[in-house]
């Protein structure tokens, strides 16, 4: 009968558990994330291939599944892997969080390298998705978002709404928003306790006085905005990544570390 012999080597029982806590936590929200994904989806009448990719403009819904897809499947290998010590499943779950700290490492370079060219795709990007404000609640939902929070009106300005089949000026259009921007463009008035709704009608209209507009609605661009915000926050910016990239790198040496032990305590046996 064969004899085995122990030399000695082990698995740190702290590592392996914290590996673990951490990703049951992502398991979970990774569930949570697609859950919310069908939900959305099951709201706007869209659970089949078909009528999602015929769905018009960016659908942020999108992102949330991508994120939960991954948060979930990296959850699963890094919980079921450290619990089981698993070493392949160790190995799956060091490559893929190596691989996402290397894209964001690279988008970052290349953001900052070629930022001219980002903010270029950034506006445009933002006034194709204008055109389809009122075909989706979710995308029309972020823009105005975007729009109340960074306190800005459209891509470059509050004429990039005359790309909307709602908001442009054109005589053909018989909308009662003709000329006129959304909601989340007007300026906040402290003596109303409702939001008014249709602040921003007829706003853009050759007849107003531009002086007049400045002081209902925001007249500066998202994408404008958005290069006056980050330099007031980059060190909260900063931290956030710096916290997202330090959880990566604690996650792969956690990891790596486990399947160390593991194939020392492997090579440990003999007959």
């Amino acid at each position: 009968m064969p004899q085995y012999k122990y030399q000695g080597a082990q698995v740190s029982c702290l590592f392996k558990y914290i590996l673990f806590s951490l990703n049951i936590i992502f398991w979970i929200t990774g569930a949570g994330l697609l859950a919310i994904t069908f939900w959305a989806w099951n709201e706007k009448g869209v659970l089949n291939i078909r009528s999602i990719t015929e769905l018009n403009g960016f659908d942020p819904v999108w992102v949330v599944l991508i994120v939960g897809v991954l948060t979930f499947v990296l959850g699963f290998t890094g919980c079921i892997g450290a619990l089981r010590e698993n070493i392949c499943l160790l190995k799956f779950f060091s490559i893929i969080i190596g691989t996402i700290f290397t894209l964001e490492l690279a988008a970052g370079i290349l953001a900052f390298v070629f930022k001219d060219w980002v903010k270029e795709h950034v506006e445009s990007f933002f006034r194709d998705n204008i055109s389809e404000y009122r075909k989706d609640i979710d995308l029309q939902n972020l823009v105005d978002a975007v729009q109340k929070y960074m306190q800005c009106c459209g891509a470059a300005g509050s004429d990039d709404w005359n790309n909307n089949a709602y908001f442009n000026c054109s005589l053909e259009n018989a909308s009662r928003e003709r000329c006129g921007v959304p909601f989340s463009c007007c300026l906040p008035d402290p003596a109303q306790n409702v939001v008014n709704t249709q602040c921003g009608y007829d706003i853009r209209s050759k007849t107003k006085d531009k002086l007049k507009d400045s002081l209902v609605i925001y007249t500066k661009g998202c994408v404008e905005a958005f290069e006056d915000w980050l330099p007031k926050n980059i060190y909260i910016v900063a931290g956030a990544f710096l916290v997202i990239a330090f959880l990566q790198m604690f996650s792969i040496y956690l990891a790596r570390s486990l399947i160390s032990d593991i194939e020392a305590l492997k090579s440990g046996w003999r007959y």
